[in-house]
């Protein structure tokens, strides 16, 4: 967790700036085979257009960055080959489901999908429907992922100000706290329900996390740092410089 930065952020200002993520061009080869080879042990996953951040700062509560477009396989390929330098960051928004009895609820990937068995909250690499008047909007992120994953509507929570943003290498979480007025395994229930009445659900289940004890291999480490420094207290946690 040494290696593991995490911020209170009042703002997100993210933009779309496109340019070209040359990455992407000179390992076109072995990006292809790679994702070839995933398709063939997890037909379900297509190829479509993803939005990965290439410049950050924060200063003053306010967390800015600029988003490239780039397609699926090459930012999967990454991710799958350790994320190694390549002038990207894979940042993302993420629902923190807290219940009223202090639980969080994560979910279980299924086996069809990219990640799946890895344990983590609602969230997904964001894309252009995310793009509101040029800016990257990872309000509009998180509400659609919670929707489709659990079947929840971010109305029925009661949304925490500004965000939890976890600095884990390439990897940028910036978690939504949501809080529900139902104990965790009322909203289990409810959810579980959701996926069962669905064709193909994205969660194979939904992962109760009470205290460290309840911690699970399959969790990333940005997941654990954060549940980890929430238990504990949260009262160390820093602001952004101002």
């Amino acid at each position: 967790m040494d290696d593991i930065e995490i911020l209170h952020i009042k703002r997100l200002d993210f933009t779309f700036s496109p340019k070209p993520w040359p990455f992407a061009a000179e390992r076109r080869a072995e990006i292809d085979a790679y994702f070839v080879a995933l398709q063939r042990e997890r037909p379900a996953i297509w190829n479509g257009r993803v939005l990965v951040m290439y410049d950050k700062a924060h200063a003053d509560g306010v967390f800015s960055g600029r988003f490239l477009e780039t397609d699926f396989a090459s930012f999967v390929a990454w991710s799958g080959w350790g994320r190694p330098p390549a002038g990207i960051i894979g940042c993302f928004g993420a629902a923190g489901i807290l219940a009223a009895d202090g639980a969080f609820l994560l979910g279980v990937m299924g086996a069809h999908t990219a990640n799946a068995g890895h344990i983590y909250f609602p969230c997904g690499t964001p894309d252009a429907g995310d793009i509101v008047d040029g800016k990257v909007d990872f309000d509009v992120s998180v509400r659609r992922e919670l929707k489709e994953e659990t079947g929840l509507d971010i109305s029925e929570f009661d949304v925490e100000p500004g965000w939890t943003t976890v600095i884990a290498g390439a990897r940028i979480a910036n978690i939504k706290l949501l809080r529900s007025a139902e104990n965790a395994e009322t909203l289990r229930a409810r959810i579980l329900r959701h996926l069962a009445s669905e064709r193909q659900p994205e969660l194979s289940d939904i992962y109760i996390v009470r205290r460290p004890a309840d911690f699970d291999a399959a969790m990333p480490p940005y997941i654990t740092a954060f549940l980890r420094w929430h238990f504990a207290g949260s009262g160390d946690l820093p602001s952004a410089p101002q």
